[in-house]
């Protein structure tokens, strides 16, 4: 995964800046809700990918969405052409078991559900925005937290193994050239 993306995304419900940052960096997330921001740390870690997010929103369903939105099109910036593309874990926490299986090919699909509105909303949002394929699926747990956590820490530990350099595409159609620049969206 190349480095260097920088995502800024500001409407009159939340002013969000995103930067994928250089390898062996320690994330830095500040959201203004506490949870998101353990969420995103989780997934930055366990995906191997550090990013800085700095966000705030007039609504935390505004702010989870628009940061997931964000999130995604940083992500589909820096999809190498020769990625793995696919990735799959299953994380247990607790009483929770969760597997998430993704790919990284340019075609946005989500499947869930997760048991909380806000964080299955982020889930499609952010499959959305990275053009990627995501199925989540809760194999069991009744605590919220853990099955939520679980998910995200699944799809870093899947999105590490997609986006694995091969040096070989792996799609029968080639590698998808995507460019994106700045501008207002």
């Amino acid at each position: 995964m190349s480095t260097g993306t920088v995502v800024v995304r500001e409407s009159n419900e939340t002013q969000i800046r995103i930067g994928l940052a250089e390898p062996n960096v320690e994330a830095s997330i500040a959201t203004t809700e506490p949870f998101l921001d353990h969420m995103l740390v989780a997934l930055s870690r366990y995906s191997g990918v550090p990013f800085n997010i700095q966000a705030r929103g007039d609504l935390r369903h505004h702010l989870i969405e628009d940061v997931a939105i964000a999130l995604g099109q940083a992500f589909a910036a820096h999809i190498p052409a020769t990625c793995a593309r696919y990735g799959e874990r299953t994380v247990p926490m607790d009483d929770a078991l969760v597997q998430v299986v993704v790919d990284m090919g340019g075609r946005p699909y989500y499947r869930g559900p997760l048991p909380a509105k806000l964080y299955d909303h982020f889930f499609r949002s952010f499959a959305d925005n990275a053009r990627a394929t995501i199925h989540v699926r809760v194999l069991r747990g009744t605590d919220r937290h853990h099955i939520i956590e679980a998910a995200f820490k699944a799809l870093g530990f899947a999105l590490r193994e997609a986006l694995v350099e091969t040096g070989a595409v792996f799609s029968t159609k080639g590698a998808v050239k995507l460019d994106i620049t700045g501008g207002a969206r």
